[in-house]
């Protein structure tokens, strides 16, 4: 009967994984071992050539030729994957601690107005920002206007203004995590390390960021995973210019026509976003046991 129940609870949640998770993930590894079809979609026979694409192009002569192209996008995804966490990290720890030391009222107010951007969609406010740091946007206008700049800054369409719309997009989903963990942090801790002689930068580094550090690497699975795979920042910021691994795979399935690369792209990504969640995982597990 236990047994029964226990099936009955979890079986929606096994339901929704199985449909939504596993069976799209399961499409996307058979696509990545088919041909392309020319007009879209795949085609036997299964090949690898998908996975060759990463390293490798086809010259004119069917040859295959090593390639950085790819390569570049990769390593630039994970670099501004990483640089998008390290700043919502950098931005959003203080913001939750200020938010914890305030009473509960102005609690729910400042959670509110964190979640505020939630309520609309990530199309428009990405946008927001190109007409903001275009050329004749808000911020190159308001430069002129107390003279600062007597010609517009470069402000859109590079790896600066990509990182920008990251970091605003995931910001709150560092906020969130790491106030939940502050939140039941124990102040008498903090007064007893006072009553111990610590300054501010012991009472940080050895009680609050300790206590802390599950809710930083919570944020930081969070905020790391999507960013890794964003294609709306790289492409309205980015101007096209400056791929991601997201936009790419995106482009794959649109005018490119080539589904495998595709499906294989969206395979990485996810065996990416997996490894930090197992290694996460992991670390959280030999620290309980420790």
């Amino acid at each position: 009967m236990k047994r029964q129940s226990t099936l009955i609870l979890i079986g929606p949640a096994v339901l929704m994984i199985s449909v939504f998770m596993i069976a799209p993930l399961g499409i996307a590894i058979v696509y990545s071992f088919m041909t392309a079809n020319p007009y879209g979609g795949v085609t036997m026979p299964l090949t690898l050539d998908a996975y060759i694409q990463f390293l490798f192009q086809r010259d004119f002569d069917d040859s295959l030729v090593f390639s950085w192209s790819y390569v570049v996008i990769i390593l630039r995804s994970v670099y501004l994957a990483a640089a998008t966490t390290a700043f919502c990290l950098i931005l959003g720890f203080p913001v939750a601690w200020y938010i914890v030391c305030q009473s509960a009222e102005k609690r729910r107010v400042l959670l509110f107005l964190v979640t505020l951007p939630f309520w609309i969609n990530t199309l428009i406010r990405t946008y927001c920002w190109v007409l903001i740091l275009r050329d004749e946007g808000l911020a190159n206008g308001f430069l002129k206007t107390i003279g600062v700049i007597s010609a517009p800054l470069p402000l859109l369409y590079n790896d600066g203004s990509i990182l920008l719309g990251l970091v605003y997009t995931f910001l709150p989903f560092m906020v969130l995590p790491v106030y939940s963990t502050l939140e039941r942090l124990d102040p008498r801790l903090i007064e007893a390390a006072y009553d111990l002689y610590a300054n501010r930068t012991a009472v940080f580094r050895r009680v609050i960021w300790p206590l802390a550090k599950p809710g930083v690497l919570a944020g930081a699975s969070l905020v790391f995973a999507p960013a890794l795979g964003s294609f709306l920042a790289p492409d309205l910021l980015g101007g096209g210019k400056k791929l991601l691994i997201g936009s790419l795979a995106q482009m794959q399935f649109t005018s490119s026509r080539n589904w495998p690369f595709g499906a294989a792209l969206s395979f990485v990504v996810t065996l990416a976003v997996l490894a930090v969640f197992v290694s996460r995982a992991r670390n959280a597990s030999r620290e309980d046991a420790a």
